[in-house]
């Protein structure tokens, strides 16, 4: 399982960013796939989360509204659309892979996770 998070970078409050994450090593289409970010020195906080066939998203409370999650299973890959960004939004984002087509459970049980893209929102 490779996961590859792309897009990341410094953008001013009220900006837009698009987070890609390219999958490989199974097959994307069978599995829920989320984002999640970790803040500076802060834990893991979950994002957003999306079924394996793209018809079913979640969001946190903190992001919803200004962030859309999707998945474009053709090209194996994850994106986030990041919209309104503010400074606590400034964290290393990282893509997630659980092992079942749907999350019923908690939003951490995932079983993979790739090694992060920065976004940074400041003036």
């Amino acid at each position: 399982v490779q996961l590859m998070e792309s897009g990341g970078g410094s953008v001013q409050p009220g900006g837009s960013l698009r987070l890609s994450c390219a999958a490989s090593g199974f097959i994307f289409s069978s599995y829920a796939m989320s984002w999640v970010r970790q803040a500076p020195g802060k834990g893991l906080e979950w994002v957003s989360v999306i079924n394996s066939g793209g018809g079913s998203t979640s969001y946190a409370g903190p992001v919803k509204g200004r962030f859309t999650i999707s998945r474009d299973n053709a090209k194996n890959t994850l994106y986030l659309q990041m919209n309104s960004l503010k400074p606590e939004d400034t964290a290393v984002y990282y893509c997630a892979k659980y092992g079942s087509p749907f999350v019923s459970g908690s939003p951490y049980g995932y079983t993979y996770r790739g090694q992060g893209t920065q976004v940074t929102v400041s003036s």
